[in-house]
């Protein structure tokens, strides 16, 4: 594959079926050796009791069964709260992992909403508001006001200067 050559995909699709083959052997050989270590540990840590004695020897077996019912049970809770904070710190960690990267921000949706929608929406269906801006404004009158012809009006020296320049123009 370093050549550059492609795998063709009927030699992918083998090899993959190689591999699951193999997985699947391996799963089931743990399997085996769980049940096989389980079979084990109970013959070696949990005897058969002997019930050939009398009620005072079966009293006397049944309180050390208890006791060690007693005692697993005692480590299954420090195991299971040892296991509670393991995850706990995973899950700090992760979070300390995701701050690190940063928050990404999904891109948006362009979304065509007037004005009324936009408020319905975040009012409720309950409220009816209109937002007719032109309603709202404020009627104006527009006053002429007479230019003063005292400080001398510029656009009128313009327009005087515009008719001398046609005439160097045209001549």
């Amino acid at each position: 594959m370093s050549d550059g050559k492609k795998m063709t995909s009927s030699r992918r699709h083998h090899l993959k079926s190689l591999m699951l083959q193999i997985a699947a052997t391996w799963i089931e050989t743990e399997k085996q050796e769980l049940v096989e270590a389980k079979q084990n540990y109970m013959a070696e840590n949990c005897p058969n009791p002997d019930m050939s004695g009398d009620l005072a020897a079966l009293m006397e077996i049944c309180k050390k069964l208890s006791q060690a019912a007693d005692k697993i049970d005692d480590e299954r809770y420090d195991v299971e709260s040892k296991v509670v904070k393991a995850n706990k710190e995973i899950e700090d960690l992760r979070m300390k992992v995701v701050e690190l990267g940063g928050v990404k921000k999904p891109a948006l949706k362009k979304v065509r909403m007037s004005a009324d929608a936009m408020l319905q929406a975040l009012l409720g269906g309950k409220h009816k508001v209109t937002m007719d801006l032109r309603s709202n404004l404020k009627q104006v009158k527009k006053e002429v006001k007479e230019e003063s012809v005292e400080a001398g009006d510029w656009r009128k020296n313009i327009e005087d200067k515009a008719d001398r320049k046609k005439m160097f123009e045209t001549s």
